[in-house]
């Protein structure tokens, strides 16, 4: 097993939810990472990228 493990917030699901995931699995988070997520149109013959959302991303470790 590896010692570090990215947990992603999933789509219904709460920061603490993710985080007691972590928890169940034996990691502690040691970072905390947002990136946002963008739409790409085609509006005129341009692209255009619009923002729809956010991806919450935990970096965990094991306990020992």
């Amino acid at each position: 097993m590896s010692k570090k493990k990215k947990f992603y917030v999933e789509q219904n699901e709460t920061i603490d939810q993710c985080l007691e995931r972590m928890k169940k699995e034996g990691y502690v988070p040691v970072r905390r990472m947002e990136q946002p997520v963008f739409k790409e149109e085609v509006v005129d013959g341009q692209k255009k990228h619009t923002p729809i959302g956010q991806e919450i991303v935990f970096e965990g470790i094991l306990t020992p």
